[in-house]
């Protein structure tokens, strides 16, 4: 009798686990991920700007979505290599935007890849987060462009008010034909009077330049007191060996494009007393305490210089800082419509990236001021900050 009751009663039991678990809700399906693209430099030329930047915005959303995405929702990053080319960036936004559908587009790594793809970005209403410099990129203003690097005009500011410092008046100019260069050599011939400086050489030399004696032997000619460099290039690695090579004993300016150790290395000892603007991310560890990019400069650099092996450059941060706006403005906006977010991103204020404290406007789609550089040195082979 009782092992007849046994199975009547087991046989109740699993009838009504069964019941109970037919009653449960499926799961929620997991929310779609937002598409996000990025055109990066990772090989040729350009690859001190565009492999940093690749590896930094992996990491940045490898980590975002371990913490569970933006909104509850992942990240889909889908990184493309252009070589550095503008034509084949153009084919890669055209692909990003039409197939892919993207909410919004990382870099170029250069300005001259920028400038071939803002007015795609613009007519197709697709977020441009720019990772190059070129003052041109945001001004003329486009609503749906925006870059993280600081000025150029702010970077020639500072590269004259330390030659004010140093009682530098003639100085010789000689930049790449690339993008950068011809916004650097626009806007040192624009201020040079305004500061008291006169440009006494001008000179252009190629992208792929493997010796700038020639050019630098001219410079010396003129009888400068200082020489400023204005490139993205390997060239910049080139230009303080050939000066130590003939002689022309003057201060070396490099541009803000110079923010990578590979191309002081690439110098060897002759880098030692280049000067050149810059944002904190290179001097991070020698920031007071209080400063406010001190904890975020510091674990960014530990972060990518324990996950990579490599050190981390002032171009993997514009890359970090682009893709830090870009989720900080889907937060605010509280969705991912195109607009909204793009709208986001001229309220946001107060953003602290690696670049500087980012205050974006309706009026400044680049949202930096001329506090956002520090002059910086080499000493020893190794960056520091500029003392006179």
């Amino acid at each position: 009798m009782r092992t007849r009751l046994a199975g009547i009663l087991g046989i109740a039991i699993v009838a009504c686990g069964l019941i109970l678990s037919g009653c449960k809700k499926p799961p929620a399906p997991a929310a779609a991920p937002i598409k996000v693209g990025a055109i990066f430099a990772v090989t040729g030329p350009a690859s001190f700007l565009g492999a940093p930047e690749a590896k930094t915005v992996e990491m940045f959303v490898e980590k975002l979505n371990r913490a569970g995405g933006v909104n509850g929702r992942k990240i889909e990053m889908l990184i493309r290599d252009s070589g550095g080319s503008p034509e084949k960036a153009i084919s890669l936004t055209k692909q990003l935007i039409d197939e892919e559908k993207v909410l919004a587009i990382l870099g170029p790594s250069t300005s001259g890849e920028t400038l071939q793809i803002k007015s795609i970005c613009q007519e197709g209403q697709t977020i441009l987060l720019s990772c190059a410099a070129a003052e041109e990129i945001v001004v003329p203003m486009a609503s749906y462009v925006f870059k993280t690097p600081q000025k150029d005009s702010q970077a020639a500011q500072c590269i004259f008010n330390t030659m004010k410092d140093l009682g530098i008046k003639k100085i010789g100019v000689i930049t790449s034909n690339t993008g950068f260069g011809k916004g650097g050599k626009a806007q040192l011939e624009k201020m040079a009077p305004e500061n008291g400086v006169e440009i006494a050489i001008n000179e252009v030399y190629e992208k792929e330049a493997t010796d700038l004696t020639g050019v630098l032997t001219k410079v010396k000619g003129a009888g400068v007191q200082a020489v400023v460099n204005w490139s993205i290039e390997p060239a910049q690695g080139i230009v303080a060996k050939n000066m130590k090579q003939i002689q022309l004993d003057v201060p070396l300016f490099q541009s803000h494009g110079y923010g990578n150790i590979k191309y002081v290395q690439a110098s060897g000892e002759a880098a030692n007393g280049t000067i050149f603007p810059c944002g904190r991310l290179l001097v991070a560890d020698t920031l007071p305490t209080d400063h406010p990019q001190k904890t975020l400069l510091t674990e960014y650099k530990k972060g990518y210089e324990a996950k990579y092996g490599e050190d981390a450059s002032t171009f993997g941060g514009h890359a970090y800082d682009a893709i830090l706006i870009l989720t900080e403005a889907i937060k605010k906006a509280g969705s991912t419509d195109t607009k909204a977010v793009r709208d986001a991103i001229e309220n946001l204020t107060g953003v602290v990236g690696t670049a500087g404290v980012f205050n974006f406007s309706t009026q400044d789609h680049n949202g930096l001021g001329l506090d956002a550089f520090e002059m910086l040195t080499v000493k020893e082979g190794k960056f520091a900050v500029y003392q006179k």
